[in-house]
């Protein structure tokens, strides 16, 4: 990788509304607003939702009872449409650009090719490809590194003069940008080491690239911030792996509750459940389990109630991926800690000790045909699932539905992946 590469981000505006209003474009210059699960805050809110005052993390409660913000539309999070829209952006880009990396559900990293003649230019064209094809605003920031990309990016979305793409690629504009960005707002610099960087009067990107290499790691302290202090001096040394090569090393699955659950047996059905969604995660990367969780909490804002917080790792007498396997092992867990006289709002399961599917080792009592048809079992039940709109097509009947777990009563249908969701136009005259 050369000097003279150019690295883009491409950022999706206000991705989950804007995502909404693909498909129901009666909420364009609306104040909208995308609640969490059980639609208990605000994750994502419009450009005009902002102006009202409303800020990411705000109750929805608060919200729903401030007359000065009963025009704002609240909608319950669709990840399922969000997960698929993402999917369609990321396509059209690879269309486009050869280097495509995956950063999050509104983000990838792009490498324009050296031979671009007008890099500017190109990226507002792949702004408004984006748009044609999918209905999704972009942004692109693009510099000669991924951070000042970053910055860029910030610049793209901020002032629409710019089309949808800008481009700082000399030393003028970059000082120009750095000054103009705060260092709070640079990729990579956290709350605690913002509030360090103000403490010494370090207030703008600019003040901190002009630091000196001594000055620089004195403050920065680590890794991670001299490859920021680095990249902002227009060094790039930042790689961002494709999130489908990471595998995790733990797998999670929880939810709180749209009631409180208190009986044994509807909270077991939950955590089948989890386990069911655990097991698709640890079979896709590839993965078995050594080790299954269960965690259990009651509902801390309720003060005048007994609260019970607890959790329990019980080790598999052999290295799991299957969905029948992982809930037996997490009914032992809950069974540890699963205390009567308790309302519980959250619970989950966590998987870990991981082992690559190569790396698995059965033990000498493992009956390795029992193995093999579960192991069948479950590639037929993940291949018919994938190939349905709706997931969990076959699911295991122990295990409750995560619908009736959580509370998602404004949520919107599920245009592009179920085909009863599908839009349809009469096209018949009037």
């Amino acid at each position: 990788m050369t000097p003279s590469t150019i690295h883009a981000v491409a950022d999706c505006n206000n991705f989950f509304v804007s995502c909404e209003r693909v498909f129901r474009p009666d909420l364009i210059g609306r104040p909208v607003v995308v609640l969490s699960n059980n639609d208990g805050c605000v994750v994502a809110l419009s450009e005009e939702a902002k102006a009202l005052g409303v800020r990411r993390g705000d109750p929805y409660f608060k919200l729903r009872s401030d007359p000065g913000k009963r025009e704002v539309v609240a909608l319950s999070g669709n990840h399922r449409l969000y997960g698929d829209m993402s999917a369609r952006v990321v396509d059209v880009l690879r269309t486009l650009v050869d280097d495509v990396r995956t950063y999050s559900i509104d983000e990838a990293f792009l490498t324009i090719p050296e031979s671009t003649a007008d890099p500017a230019g190109y990226c507002r064209h792949i702004a408004g490809r984006i748009m044609h094809d999918t209905g999704i605003p972009v942004s692109i920031g693009a510099a000669p590194t991924k951070t000042l990309a970053k910055v860029a990016s910030r610049f793209a979305k901020k002032y629409p003069a710019y089309g949808g793409a800008c481009l700082i690629d000399t030393p003028f504009k970059i000082q120009r940008a750095l000054e103009l960005t705060s260092s709070s707002d640079v990729w990579g610099i956290g709350r605690k080491l913002s509030a360090r960087l103000s403490a010494m009067h370090i207030t703008t990107a600019w003040q901190l690239a002009a630091l000196n290499y001594e000055k620089a790691i004195r403050l920065l302290r680590n890794v991670t911030g001299i490859r920021t202090w680095r990249e902002l001096n227009g060094q790039p040394c930042i790689e961002v792996d494709p999130e489908e090569n990471a595998p995790h090393m733990t797998v999670t699955s929880s939810r709180s509750f749209a009631r409180e659950i208190s009986d044994y047996p509807t909270l077991r059905r939950a955590i089948a459940a989890f386990a069911a969604i655990a097991g698709r995660k640890l079979r896709q990367q590839k993965s078995y389990a050594m080790e299954v969780g269960v965690f259990l909490a009651t509902n801390r804002l309720v003060k005048d109630r007994a609260q019970y917080v607890n959790h329990a790792t019980l080790p598999t007498p052999d290295p799991i991926a299957d969905t029948t396997s992982i809930i037996k092992a997490a009914d032992r867990a809950l069974r540890k800690v699963y205390r009567s006289g308790f309302q519980y709002k959250k619970a989950g399961i966590i998987i870990t000790r991981l082992t690559s599917a190569d790396g698995m080792q059965p033990t000498l009592f493992t009956d390795m045909a029992e193995l093999r048809r579960r192991q069948r079992l479950m590639q037929t039940i993940d291949r018919i699932n994938s190939s349905y709109a709706v997931p969990e097509v076959v699911t295991i009947a122990s295990a409750a539905s995560i619908s009736q777990l959580t509370n998602h009563s404004n949520m919107s249908r599920h245009y592009t992946t179920r085909l009863s969701d599908i839009i349809t136009i009469n096209t018949a005259l009037a």
